[in-house]
């Protein structure tokens, strides 16, 4: 039964990693999609005033409508000391837009019945099989409760597991766990991270809270004991080649180091130092959640995957239903989500698998469109999808200080208002 259930895993396997060469969405005059060449206009100078005010160095940005690429443009420095203008292949740290390349990967899986969703993740990493909740009174951790319901496959692709990144918060308790998925995929092995968390209580009942988490750095590594691969090679193989996502990867190799957008040596906001990432060094483990880099372009690829619900140029990643669950509010009545609203583009919006799902027009603070999604990064990328209006979008700068909030809302208005049909 075992070589037989091999067998199939290896046919759905070899089915989708067929590799496509590197191609760009078809380009179109916006007219033709239903945008405003002269309302896209209004883009570039608004970028630029804030690269010349030393607000960011540079951005890429490119959008697609109606399955046609109708802008695609960079503006300011890749790299500002070294007066290098930006590219339109310039590569990004992604930072949290790993995460729903990530459950992709592991929504894979769970079409070939490897993975369940609403299997406990001790049944892939018993080291966490038995996790204890925290008691707490302001600022103390009281003691343990036991775990009404261990987390599932589902929590930590919703951010309901428990697991929430230590700098969400300043109390005894978010000081136990480590700051976010960057640092600790550079201090702690897969391994040792794992142990590192089974070692501490979960900040909630898991299923009661949604809160921003290292959930989908386990995600990565449940992915590693299915597949028995890094989590890096398992995504390369099966959702960056088929996609042609040539440029997307988590390690930088030397020749493509040239072009590496850089951030300015203080942040706009605050003037506080920054510190350039060492991207060509391997991370101690692949981490799920912030590990990835890629280009505009590249990500405009996966976007629009999931914007034509699972496949691109004949090639299916993942079937219209999965697409339609991951991308679904997955954030039912019984799910606190206060947190949820400390992020200014996202009140108004529940969560789905990975990424934000817009639960209707108005409440949120930026347009948009009832069932649109999108997912960001601390490094300042961001992307949505609105299938309402058959839109794509990717926005890829290096600002990981506080204007990267602006950013992304100022990226959707000038967006938004350009549609003309």
């Amino acid at each position: 039964m075992r070589i037989r259930l091999a067998l199939v895993a290896a046919l759905l396997a070899s089915m989708s990693t067929r590799p496509l060469e590197a191609q760009q969405i078809p380009a179109a005059k916006p007219e033709t999609a239903g945008m405003s060449s002269l309302r896209l206009e209004r883009i570039a100078p608004i970028l630029r005033a804030d690269i010349e005010n030393g607000r960011m160095p540079g951005a890429v940005v490119v959008i697609a409508r109606k399955g046609k690429l109708v802008y695609h443009e960079a503006f300011g420095f890749l790299n500002k000391a070294a007066g290098t203008p930006m590219p339109k292949d310039a590569i990004f740290p992604i930072a949290s837009m790993t995460k729903p390349l990530t459950t992709v990967g592991a929504l894979m899986l769970v079409e070939e019945g490897r993975l369940l969703l609403n299997d406990p993740v001790g049944e892939y990493l018993p080291q966490l099989g038995k996790m204890s909740v925290a008691v707490t009174r302001p600022g103390t951790v009281m003691g343990t409760e036991a775990a009404r319901r261990q987390p599932t496959i589902q929590d930590l692709m919703r951010h309901t597991a428990g697991v929430t990144y230590g700098n969400r918060g300043t109390s005894e308790l978010y000081k136990m766990y480590p700051p976010g998925s960057w640092d600790a995929s550079g201090s702690l092995t897969g391994l040792q991270f794992i142990e590192k968390l089974a070692s501490l209580p979960l900040h909630y009942q898991p299923g009661t809270a949604w809160d921003y988490s290292f959930g989908l750095d386990v995600l990565g590594l449940v992915i590693e004991a299915v597949t028995k691969q890094p989590l890096s090679r398992f995504l390369s193989e099966r959702l960056f080649a088929p996609l042609g996502m040539v440029d997307t990867e988590f390690m930088l190799t030397s020749d493509k180091a040239r072009r590496i957008a850089r951030v300015l040596p203080a942040e706009s906001e605050t003037g506080s130092r920054q510190v350039v990432q060492d991207r060509r060094q391997p991370r101690k483990f692949d981490c799920g959640g912030a590990c990835a880099l890629s280009t505009a372009s590249d990500y405009l690829r996966f976007a629009q995957m999931l914007l034509n619900r699972g496949t691109l140029d004949g090639m299916r990643i993942l079937s219209r239903k999965t697409v339609e669950f991951m991308t679904a509010d997955q954030l039912g009545p019984e799910v606190n989500i206060d947190r949820l609203r400390d992020y200014p583009n996202i009140n108004g919006y529940g969560f789905g698998l990975s990424v934000a799902v817009r639960r209707g027009y108005g409440i949120a603070g930026t347009m948009g469109s009832p069932g649109d999604y999108h997912w960001s990064g601390g490094n300042g990328t961001y992307f949505w999808v609105d299938p309402k209006e058959e839109l794509a979008v990717v926005f890829m700068a290096a600002t990981p200080g506080a204007i990267r909030f602006r950013n992304r809302q100022v990226i959707t208005s000038l967006v938004l208002q350009a549609i003309a049909d």
